[in-house]
């Protein structure tokens, strides 16, 4: 992300939504982490270290996970829908727009994003950029992560069976409640964030993964990377995982409702429902061209019909 004084509103809004909903995904990640602790208490003398130990796995398994996905995305937005192709690579994410409102593009349309996609193909420093955008992103996650352990507090609250997009299918799910811990104290202002958090987890206590996360705040935060501003209370997140096979898991919904300031005085608002589906395994090695060709395949084979969200349950 860029500095404070080289970020307007327009680029900075969205960089805290992708922030947010990364901060989600790995609570959703590694609060699993957690449960395996407290339904293993029996045999460490504390679950906290169990916790710990789970969380160091969690970040191996983060950090050599080469498998690389091609997928669809639906954002919905109060301004409308864009469907976008996504294909990851060891460079960096490429994605394609491919409908606006659940319309395809025009030619024209279709023209301009092709160019802009490939931008990153002809100017080599742009993609560097967005490479480097993305490593400070998982590199302030990652900072979230170390916190989680001392961060929450979980509970067990009940049992719900799997669903379409939540959880691996036939599997029963345990429902765990999380609270701040009131004696974590967070080193920087990025962790800040964890103090007011609250809601319910969907674990599979088999496989110590987590279907759906359902996060709100309960008092104002601050937020940090080097950029004054705080989150109102009431704003919330829901994430929702499954399994696509093989042990694979992949984010299939996200929801995110926030509003704050930003800079002091400019306010943010961040309402958006993001569904995804359509993963198809693509090589590990996969380059950005390569994905860039592939994308332009895949959105000649693909209705450009824009599917609804999943059903976001309350919990």
């Amino acid at each position: 992300m860029a500095v404070l004084n080289s970020i307007s509103r327009n680029s900075l809004v969205p960089d805290i939504a992708r922030y947010i909903a990364h901060t989600s995904a790995w609570i959703l990640l590694l609060t699993a982490a957690g449960f395996a602790g407290q339904s293993a208490v029996s045999s460490y003398r504390d679950p906290l270290e169990l916790v710990r130990e789970a969380v160091q796995n969690e970040i191996k398994a983060a950090n050599n996970d080469t498998a690389r996905f091609l997928f669809r995305g639906t954002k919905i937005t109060p301004q409308g829908s864009t469907t976008k192709l996504y294909v990851e690579t060891k460079e960096a994410t490429a994605g394609l727009v491919i409908a606006y409102n659940g319309k395809p593009l025009t030619p024209e349309q279709r023209q301009a994003e092709e160019a802009r996609v490939e931008r990153f193909i002809h100017h080599p420093e742009e993609l560097k950029k967005k490479r480097q955008q993305e490593r400070e992103s998982d590199e302030r996650t990652m900072r979230i992560v170390r916190a989680l352990p001392d961060a929450f507090l979980y509970e067990y609250a009940g049992a719900e069976p799997a669903s379409t997009g939540i959880g691996r299918a036939g599997s029963n799910l345990v429902k765990l409640k999380f609270r701040p811990n009131p004696r974590y104290e967070p080193l920087t202002r990025v962790e800040e964030i964890l103090t007011g958090m609250q809601g319910y987890v969907l674990v599979d206590a088999v496989r110590y993964r987590i279907a759906s996360i359902d996060g709100t705040l309960f008092k104002p935060v601050g937020f940090g990377w080097g950029i004054l501003g705080h989150l109102d209370r009431g704003g919330r997140f829901m994430v929702q995982q499954q399994e696509l096979g093989d042990n694979f898991w992949e984010i299939s919904s996200m929801s995110l409702s926030f509003t704050g300031k930003i800079l002091l005085v400019k306010n943010l608002n961040i309402s958006s429902t993001e569904v995804f589906s359509g993963f198809k395994r693509v090589p590990s090695d996969l380059t950005f061209p390569q994905a860039v060709e592939l994308l332009k395949k895949e959105q000649a084979t693909v209705s450009a019909d824009n599917p609804a969200p999943s059903k976001l349950a309350h919990r």
